[in-house]
């Protein structure tokens, strides 16, 4: 405006100042006259200069303001809007859902709040870059835009994670279930990009403001329904994926629950609460003890004894099961030293820990440092193993077999191993799983089934051990049907080390009652965490 001003005011000028040079210009070309004023001529030229700058100043500062307004805008929009998919991102998608609510409430509606997660996302970036992994985002996006009402609004949250919330009349929450069902019929198809197409599917998660038609005032704000939503998909997810579920107050029980396991298992791996138990292994012949199978167990001071179903899938989870195995293996290793050295030590290997490569060497590495042998170490891998990588597996069962290690196919007949899988990888035994052994009592497809796997072991000369053994009729139906190694409860529960110890004394079978130097570095062994513990 100041610059505009300075332009008019010199327009003015120059009409008024023009006004009485321009008649002394004409009177002195045409009549001889005088001329015009020096002074006047001097201050019109200033006038025109003055013009120029002022109208060149105004066009500048106006186009400055716009460009100035349009990077707000762009800004504003950055802020605002995901670049990638046009969707709203998380920061605005707080206040426009409580916008939303707001003009929900007025008209009696509720608002369904929904999270959307594509399942195993990370494979596709993995498999295929990243770039491929944007352009799946952006049609999954434009998908969910063609379901969704007009009313509704959709926003990626980050990643793969993406919410919708509309509002809907509290009489008919049946719709909102018959949008969900439309999107995982129309959204999570096949999708086409140049020569790839990539199948995927998705976890969906809703939650509500309104519980039974009456408003639900724990629900406050927007960020108490993401939370709720959220949670709700996490629960999908744990129960297979590609499903939906509603909220509900016993998953928040439920998550609360699940968090607190995971500290407290991460507190306990510091505080060596996890032991070792050991079931015992019977040959089956002659009834003669020939070793125990290692399972963990957590004591823990608030819990007591927790069973590794519990802790051990969350642990896998949370990344720290390696570490928990090699501590467990490590007081195993110890224990077993002070056994009768005919007495084998098997020990359960994570599938997450055959995914590292350098698994094997680690293993071979504690052998040497608690001096055991590794003739009576025994591992077992579960068929699931087999379908990580089957040329890492090859290699490290190669490996330790080379160095004397024994490997077991554990819960054989629940997995998916082919008869190739079996022939070309070296495995030294097979284990019939609990499922098919506690049929034998019930049916004769239950014995039909384990004839078959002690065929197929014969016939690739793998010995076999059966699991589940829980009465005297199971026992003689598998002594009918060949030679096996077996434990069960019929022998006997999980004791911990201090009840085998009890237990081999009895039976001769404790070389430490031999070897006094043995049983006192075990116990200097065991004491080392607890003087770790109470120094920090």
């Amino acid at each position: 405006m100041v610059a505009l001003g300075i332009a008019t005011a010199a327009i003015i000028m120059f009409v008024g100042t023009g006004g009485t040079v321009l008649p002394s210009v004409i009177d002195a070309i045409f009549a001889d006259g005088k001329g015009p004023d020096k002074l006047l001529v001097n201050a019109l030229l200033l006038n025109i200069a003055l013009i120029i700058f002022g109208w060149r100043r105004y066009r500048q500062l106006v186009f400055e303001i716009s460009e100035r307004r349009r990077a707000e805008a762009q800004a504003r929009e950055l802020a605002e809007i995901d670049p990638l998919t046009g969707c709203l991102n998380r920061r605005s998608m707080s206040a426009a859902t409580d916008q939303l609510r707001e003009r929900a409430a007025a008209r009696g509606h509720a608002i369904a709040y929904g999270m959307i997660d594509l399942d195993n996302f990370k494979q596709i970036n993995d498999m295929h870059g990243h770039s491929i992994g944007d352009d799946v985002l952006v049609i999954l996006a434009e998908r969910m835009r063609e379901q969704l009402p007009e009313n509704a609004i959709l926003a990626r949250l980050g990643g793969d994670e993406f919410s919708f919330v509309l509002s809907y009349d509290p009489a008919h929450r049946n719709r909102i279930d018959e949008l969900v069902i439309r999107m995982f019929d129309h959204v999570i198809l096949p999708f086409r990009l140049k020569t790839l197409v990539i199948d995927a599917t998705m976890s969906i998660g809703v939650a509500t403001d309104q519980d039974g038609g009456a408003q639900n005032f724990a629900v406050t704000n927007s960020d108490e329904l993401m939370h709720r939503a959220d949670i709700a998909m996490y629960h999908a997810k744990k129960q297979g994926k590609n499903r939906y579920f509603w909220f509900e107050s016993a998953m928040e029980n439920e998550l609360r629950f699940r968090n607190e396991m995971e500290s407290g298992i991460r507190r306990a791996l510091e505080n060596d609460e996890f032991v070792p138990f050991y079931e015992q292994q019977i040959d089956l012949t002659t009834g003669e003890l020939s070793g125990f199978e290692m399972l963990a167990r957590w004591q823990s001071p608030e819990l007591g004894l927790v069973s590794p179903d519990i802790f051990i899938p969350i642990a896998e989870e949370i990344g720290i099961i390696a570490d928990l195995s090699e501590q467990l293996i490590g007081k195993a290793f110890a224990d077993a030293r002070l056994w009768d050295e005919n007495l084998t030590l098997s020990v359960n290997i994570s599938p997450v820990q055959l995914r590292d490569p350098w698994f094997a060497q680690k293993l071979l590495k504690m052998l040497v440092e608690h001096n055991f042998p590794a003739q009576r170490l025994e591992i077992e891998i579960t068929e699931s193993c087999l379908h990580d990588n089957v040329g890492m597996v090859h290699s490290m069962i190669t490996s330790l077999r080379n160095q004397g290690v024994s490997i077991s196919l554990d819960d054989f007949g629940t997995g998916y191993s082919s008869l190739e899988q079996l022939r070309s990888l070296p495995f030294d035994r097979l284990k019939i799983d609990r499922s098919f052994v506690s049929e034998l009592r019930h049916n004769k497809s239950g014995r039909t089934i384990v004839d078959a796997i002690v065929s197929l072991g014969r016939g690739l000369d793998l010995p076999i051990t059966a699991e589940g053994i829980e009465s005297e009729a199971i026992l003689e139906t598998l002594k009918n049907l060949g030679d096996f190694k077996g434990q069960g409860y019929y022998f006997g529960k999980p004791e911990p080390s201090n009840a085998v110890f009890d237990r081999l004394r009895r039976l001769n079978l404790l070389v430490g009652e031999s070897r006094p130097e043995l049983l006192l570095e075990n116990v200097a062994q065991s004491q080392e965490p607890q003087r770790a513990n109470a120094q920090l």
